[in-house]
């Protein structure tokens, strides 16, 4: 079985799917391994990383393309690509099947079983495979070395002959995978941090990060099956806003992370709790390309009101795209490993099995996931 891995099409992603490590292990398996010459480069591994452990290089990148029975990447496929690829072939990256309604089709028409990252169920089997969990780590990091950057003061208490400097006061908003990490970070840099999340079964979580749990009471909230926070009505949006404006107005940096998968990400900073914070203050909107979590925040720029920064960076795992692409190409490789047949080396689609039925989103010229199908498109 041919796995092929052509080079990213978008050039600011620096980030790859797959490592000479996960190389090497596909070639363990008994798999062809295929990667686009210079496939490796933004994240500083070189054509010959690949050859030592097993891989081939092609030049071509149609052929391969055309030739490969699997094809592993980051981002979704270029719509004018699709019909190049390998009628029957898996094709397995992020593909946004909630708003990416022509390439889904696309790709059921041709005849290609894709799975979608995204959609990979969160369970204690699939944690190994979690793409999500896994860049949302590493953007929770980047959100507040961004912010740091970007202060106007230091984060931690300092003793000086000067006098003291009181530490920076820091408010997250969202404790998921992204929010958590941000709060350890923060702390382990000497912030002083407040937190909130509309599930309040997080708050030991939080507090076990050394963090304060900022309460809100905002009647029935809960999670979901998979662990995220459930949708809140407009009532609750309106509570959730008045109950943090002291928080943020006290607060040097900001950090959002509440996003609805598949859905535009609600608005929980309004335009005069930005303009209450002091002059030199930091928000950093993880939700700025889905629509953003504070009023004025746009995605992939910085924008000043009132002397605070916003920053709406997309992509915050490219920012440590080494570490993102070791933790991505595992994510692949645990996925492919999973369901490998050894005796016959080839990938093996159990539609039977729950985390396949989760992220398969195309299969024999089908919209074959249950949530997709059923979208109104």
């Amino acid at each position: 079985m041919q796995i092929g891995v052509p080079k990213e099409s978008n050039p600011a992603e620096s980030r790859v799917p797959l490592t000479p490590v996960s190389a090497k292990k596909l070639v363990d398996l008994g798999a062809e391994v295929v990667v686009q010459s210079d496939m490796g480069a933004g994240s500083g591994y070189s054509d010959q990383d690949y050859t030592e452990v097993g891989a081939s290089i092609a030049t071509d990148r149609s052929d391969l393309i055309a030739k490969s029975d699997m094809i592993l990447r980051i981002e979704k496929p270029d719509l004018a690509e699709i019909s190049q690829l390998k009628k029957g072939c898996i094709h397995i990256s992020y593909l946004d099947p909630f708003n990416e309604g022509e390439i889904v089709d696309a790709l059921a028409a041709h005849g290609v079983s894709a799975i979608s990252m995204e959609m990979i169920p969160r369970t204690t089997l699939s944690q190994k495979m979690d793409a999500l969990s896994s860049q949302a780590n590493l953007a929770g990091y980047v959100t507040v070395i961004l912010a740091a950057n970007k202060l106007n003061r230091i984060l931690p208490m300092m003793m000086t002959p000067s006098g003291t400097i009181k530490p920076a006061q820091v408010f997250i908003i969202g404790a998921g995978v992204a929010g958590l990490q941000a709060i350890a970070t923060a702390k382990r840099m000497g912030a002083k941090v407040t937190v909130f999340d509309t599930r309040p079964v997080v708050a030991e979580q939080v507090q076990s990060l050394g963090a304060k749990f900022l309460e809100i009471d905002l009647g029935e909230t809960g999670q979901t099956k998979d662990g995220y926070a459930k949708e809140l009505t407009t009532e609750q949006i309106q509570i959730q806003r008045e109950g943090q404006k002291q928080a943020i107005a006290d607060s040097d940096v900001v950090i959002t992370t509440a996003q609805v998968f598949g859905r535009k990400a609600p608005v929980i900073v309004t335009k005069d709790m930005v303009e209450a914070m002091k002059p030199g203050s930091v928000i950093v909107d993880m939700a700025a390309d889905t629509g953003g979590n504070v009023e004025g925040s746009v995605a992939n720029e910085e924008v000043v009101i009132n002397g605070v920064t916003l920053i709406g960076q997309s992509n915050l795992p490219n920012n440590v795209c080494r570490d993102a692409s070791i933790m991505y190409a595992s994510n692949l490789f645990n996925l492919v490993n999973e369901y490998w047949d050894k005796e016959n080396n080839t990938f093996v689609l159990d539609r039977e099995n729950d985390i396949i039925q989760g992220c398969l989103i195309t299969h024999d010229r089908n919209i074959v996931n249950e949530t997709i199908k059923n979208l109104n498109r």
